[in-house]
C-alpha cells in the first residue's frame, strides 16, 4: 500500500500516462517553473525576516537612546 490505498503499481501508470501526454520536454520546464517560484518564495521570506529583524534592532536603540537622554535631563534637573 501506498499514499491513501494506492499502490506502487498504480503510481507508476499514473506517471507513465502523464509523461505520455505532456513528454518529458514539458515537465522538465514545469519542474524548472516550480523550482524558481520556490526559490523565489524562500528568498521573500528570508528578506522580510531579514528586514523584520533589522526594524526589531532600530527600535531597541531607538528606545535605549530615548531611555538614556531622558536619565540625562533628570540627572541635570537633580
Amino acid at each position: 500500500m501506498g499514499f491513501g490505498g494506492i499502490g506502487i503499481w498504480q503510481l507508476l501508470i499514473v506517471l507513465a500516462i502523464i509523461v505520455l501526454l505532456f513528454g518529458t520536454k514539458k515537465l522538465k520546464n514545469i519542474g524548472g517553473d516550480l523550482g524558481g517560484a520556490i526559490k523565489g518564495f524562500k528568498k521573500a521570506v528570508s528578506d522580510e525576516d531579514k528586514k523584520a529583524e533589522a526594524d526589531s534592532i532600530n527600535h531597541q536603540e531607538k528606545q535605549e537612546s530615548t531611555n538614556s537622554d531622558v536619565q540625562a535631563k533628570e540627572k541635570d534637573k537633580a
